[in-house]
């Protein structure tokens, strides 16, 4: 099973992981070798009613991919702010480069090599690349050529491309992500905390990342690689550390390890696979869109062109694209959140173009949206409040006219339960859970109201391995029972396993049809970049 570091109750002072007595595969690299450039002992958080870490040990090691991964829930989140500076440990020992440190903010994990690029970018949209990379550390080189010189020496160093003078807003995901790493290394860092990085990138965009990292690493910076995505990990890192229930359970060394093992490490249970053997498409169609059309801010290119597609009942359309070519506006055009210029949306025979957004919702439009924090929680409040949040007219929310906080109280627990929702109570913000407890918290919610019609827009984005199952099995259930799905995902897997019908969206069209059963995740990641290939369909007017 490799060489596994497992726990064991620990003496007094001293870290939950200890060495197992198998012998390391001949071809695999020595983990503990190497200078360490991050240790943590006995890291221990304490939140009113729940313990996020206990006794954590974590050794990083210069020009290394150190992988962090958990269920969720687990403590990875709460573990990073603390070696970022966000959380201060109830116990346990920080050593930056074998110095023990203490910090008061961020500023002092900075100033102390310390870097985080975030799973929910920390990007001004209004700005260009050089002022959002300078924007906090004018002090540093200054905000004109000097600034402009020291970007492009970075961004040539580690192969990063980025242009100091383009606007954000006019970037995809994955320039975006280069930005965010290029700010980190212009503030001094020498060790990066990358969050999600590979949720939202397409087959080939992960495989950049990865030569991205590979270069940090042979500069001798050391990468915390936090990812749900198991392959991935595996292919990456250079040692991976496991934690479940905030508590260490052991080291693996990658050569010497399957995903299934570490599925079973993390949760207890083998990794699932989206694949949908039966197929329950009926010929009854629920939702229609003939000729969508959205003009651009401005004028120029149209955000949407021609949109026209039909799901049946019991049916899971697919919608592959990169970020940014279109597919938010068709979702707030199908929830009701934007009006297109033109075209027709019918839901089982009724015209709801011109509909409101409470209308359709309250009629069978399920909405899992892409971006959580925006559009899916309201982060202040309770959990029991955020049940409530799109089904207000809706049982068990409401009597009449009237909330009925205690039956929405009632039901949100019900789905804590069901779903997993990793909570000390019904009662704390959303804003305390972990990004994949609040999917969880949603998923439920939305799936709680039987829809007619799911949008689900990224439903697995930051779920374990155990949640994301789950979350498959609802939607697998559901549409045996009628449902029609679009489904709208970064993972390629989980597109084509799920679907019965693929579309691919580009530059706001929808420009060619894929079978799932026979197309490969790299074929469609090429698709959706705007390169052709044998097993695509190309459509030439969005039909």
């Amino acid at each position: 099973m490799g060489r596994y570091a497992c726990r064991r109750p620990p003496f007094p002072g001293e870290c939950a992981i200890a060495t197992s007595s198998s012998p390391p595969a001949a071809d695999a690299a020595p983990a503990s070798s190497g200078p360490v450039a991050v240790e943590l002992k006995g890291i221990t958080k304490r939140f009113p009613g729940v313990v996020a870490n206990h006794d954590i040990c974590l050794t990083v090691r210069k020009g290394t991919v150190h992988a962090l991964v958990g269920e969720n829930g687990a403590g990875k989140s709460t573990l990073m702010k603390i070696l970022y500076g966000m959380q201060k440990p109830d116990e346990g020992t920080i050593a930056i480069h074998g110095e023990q440190v203490s910090y008061s903010s961020p500023a002092d994990a900075i100033a102390r090599g310390i870097g985080m690029v975030h799973q929910h970018f920390m990007l001004a949209d209004n700005l260009t690349v050089l002022e959002n990379v300078v924007l906090g550390s004018e002090k540093l080189h200054g905000i004109g050529g000097r600034a402009r010189r020291t970007i492009l020496e970075i961004s040539e160093r580690y192969g990063l491309g980025v242009r100091p003078d383009v606007l954000v807003e006019d970037l995809g995901v994955a320039d975006r992500q280069r930005v965010e790493i290029l700010k980190v290394l212009y503030r001094g860092a020498t060790t990066l905390i990358l969050d999600e990085p590979t949720a939202v990138l397409v087959p080939q965009e992960v495989d950049a990342l990865f030569a991205n990292l590979r270069g940090l690493k042979a500069e001798g910076l050391a990468v915390i690689f936090i990812s749900h995505k198991l392959g991935e990990v595996l292919s990456v890192a250079d040692e991976i550390t496991v934690i479940r229930r905030g508590t260490t359970v052991g080291t693996a060394v990658p050569a010497e390890t399957t995903p299934k093992q570490l599925a079973e490490l993390m949760v207890g249970s083998e990794l699932p696979t989206p694949e949908t053997a039966e197929s329950t498409v009926t010929d009854r169609p629920v939702i229609q869109v003939e000729d969508l059309r959205l003009a651009a801010p401005g004028g120029g290119k149209p955000l949407l062109d021609g949109i026209t597609f039909t799901i049946h009942a019991g049916e899971v359309l697919g919608l592959a694209g990169v970020e940014g070519n279109g597919q938010s506006e068709l979702i707030e055009a199908l929830i009701g959140l934007e009006h297109a210029d033109s075209g027709v949306i019918t839901m089982l025979g009724e015209d709801i173009t011109a509909w409101a957004t409470r209308k359709r919702r309250e009629s069978g439009v399920g909405y899992i949206p892409e971006d959580r924090h925006r559009h899916g929680l309201l982060l202040d409040a309770p959990l029991w409040e955020n049940r409530i949040l799109g089904h207000v007219t809706e049982r068990p929310n409401s009597k009449g006219f009237w909330l009925d906080p205690k039956s929405a109280q009632a039901d949100t627990t019900r789905i804590v339960e069901e779903y997993d929702v990793r909570t000390p109570g019904i009662d704390v913000t959303a804003a305390s859970l972990s990004g994949g407890n609040q999917q969880k918290l949603i998923v439920g919610r939305e799936m709680s109201h039987a829809p007619k019609f799911l949008i689900a827009a990224h439903p697995t984005r930051g779920v374990d391995v155990g949640a994301q199952a789950q979350i498959w099995d609802q939607i697998r259930e559901a549409r045996r029972e009628g449902l029609a799905v679009l489904l709208i995902s970064a993972d390629l897997d989980e597109l084509i396993g799920l679907s019965d019908t693929l579309r691919v969206i580009y530059d706001g069209r929808l420009v060619a049809d894929a079978d799932p059963a026979s197309i490969t995740p790299e074929e469609l990641g090429s698709a959706m970049t705007g390169a052709a290939s044998g097993h695509l369909e190309h459509t030439e007017d969005g039909a």
